[in-house]
Order: C-alpha cells, then sequence, then structure tokens
C-alpha cells in the first residue's frame, strides 16, 4: 500500500501545481484615477504603470504595502505630495485581492487570488512575461 501511494503521488505531482497561469501584463494607467493634471495629463502616469506591474504580480501583504507607498513617493516626487496621499488611501480601500476587479492585488492571476508568496514556478512566469 505504501508503494502504491508513493507511485500515485509521483504521478500526480507534476500535474498537481496551481494550474494559475499568469496573463500577460496589462495596465490602466491609474485606474478610476486621473493620470495627470488638467495641464500635465501624463504627470504620475509612469508612477502608476510601475504600481500596476506590482499589482498584476500579486505577492504578499507587505509586498503590496511595499507597493502602494512607493507609488505614494513617486506622485509626491512630481509635485503632488496631496493627491499622493489621496492616490494612497484610494489604493489601500480599493486595491484588496478579496475584489473581483481588474486592479485588484495579483489580478494578473485568476480570480481568487490572496496574498502569498509567489511559488519559483509563479516567478519564472512574471520574469518570462517581463523580459522583453
Amino acid at each position: 500500500m505504501k508503494h502504491l501511494t508513493l507511485l500515485l503521488v509521483i504521478c500526480l505531482l507534476p500535474g498537481y501545481s496551481s494550474g494559475d497561469e499568469l496573463k500577460p501584463f496589462t495596465s490602466d494607467g491609474c485606474s478610476s484615477f486621473p493620470d495627470g493634471t488638467w495641464q500635465e495629463n501624463r504627470l504620475w502616469l509612469s508612477c502608476c504603470k510601475e504600481h500596476d506591474r506590482a499589482y498584476w504580480q500579486g505577492g504578499t501583504y507587505q509586498q503590496r504595502l511595499n507597493a502602494d507607498n512607493r507609488l505614494n513617493e513617486c506622485v509626491a516626487a512630481v509635485g503632488k505630495p496631496n493627491t499622493a496621499l489621496l492616490m494612497l488611501a484610494g489604493v489601500r480601500v480599493g486595491g484588496s485581492p478579496y475584489f473581483p476587479t481588474t486592479f485588484r492585488w495579483g489580478y494578473g492571476w485568476p480570480y481568487p487570488r490572496n496574498y502569498g508568496e509567489l511559488t519559483e514556478e509563479e516567478l519564472l512566469q512574471v520574469k518570462q512575461l517581463t523580459e522583453p
């Protein structure tokens, strides 16, 4: 019986992986928030695209917090600290992985996707989809 169980595990293990495939990266800019001011309509768009890359990939709660803080710092660095704080509040409330939105944490993976370390296989998918 022990050998049968081992054989079964060996046969099923390669196909047991999560089966989750990461979709190619997409960005909607700053989602429902403007990409810049009236005068400079793309002022912080690059900040949002970098933030989207982190959200697309997903990962741990701490990684999300770090991504949100980098967005805040980036928008503040272009001279809009108050806008940065407003954006930070928005992503902290609306970016949860528990919402089935197109801008949730880990949106590149099939829903639902919780917080957690990416596996080696998942990191390989991220690398393959982000290399030129």
